[in-house]
């Protein structure tokens, strides 16, 4: 099966563990991917706070992931901080035939 245009595979759903993310690189651009029951989620790896790439390293409750360096908190599904702030950028997922499929777009730097 062909994937979705602007959509690149990183792995099967098999090889995510539960509630433990995992880090990718998709198209150049740093990825944090999380499995939450049926669900994957994709996020940017890095840590607005201090610019780290560790995202993927955070602990999950509630559908947020948690920095692990200062707890910042992150909803999966949009990337935003409580309160519905800018927080990190969210990667659109799809799923087909037990392939994990993400779509990102890259940063455009306006000097």
């Amino acid at each position: 099966m062909k994937p979705p245009e602007g959509f690149f595979k990183i792995c099967k759903v098999s090889d995510l563990k539960e509630k433990i993310g995992q880090r990718f690189f998709v198209d150049d651009v740093d990825v944090a991917v999380f499995r939450i029951g049926e669900e994957v989620f994709a996020l940017s790896n890095v840590c607005i706070h201090q610019k780290a790439a560790i995202i993927y390293d955070g602990y999950i409750e509630d559908e947020c992931v948690y920095c692990p360096a200062h707890g910042w908190m992150f909803n999966l599904r949009t990337g935003k901080f409580p309160g519905g702030l800018k927080g990190l950028d969210s990667y659109e997922v799809q799923i087909l035939e037990g392939d994990v499929y993400v779509k990102v777009f890259k940063k455009e730097f306006k000097w």
